[in-house]
């Protein structure tokens, strides 16, 4: 599960070949205890819980960086590395 980012105290995940269970493209964010599955096209939470200002932050980077998203959604389903994503700042 390598990380592509992290900001403000947030992991930034992407599994590999991890579209079976939620059937969309996504991403996993880490916060403290906290994890949660997010849409890349919607922004949406799919799975778990982040606090509100954080799920935000989040939000606002998958929208920054939807192209590059979805380019490492690609590697990650087959298998193959993606590539680290610029935090928000």
């Amino acid at each position: 599960m390598p990380t592509i980012s992290m900001f403000y105290g947030m992991l930034i995940l992407m599994f590999y070949r991890d579209n079976r269970r939620h059937h969309l493209p996504h991403i996993h964010v880490r916060y403290q205890s906290e994890e949660a599955a997010i849409s890349i096209p919607e922004g949406t939470v799919l799975d778990g819980t982040l606090p509100p200002k954080q799920l935000r932050m989040v939000q606002v980077w998958i929208d920054i960086h939807k192209e590059e998203l979805m380019l490492d959604w690609e590697l990650a389903i087959k298998g193959e590395d993606p590539f680290r994503i610029p935090p928000l700042q």
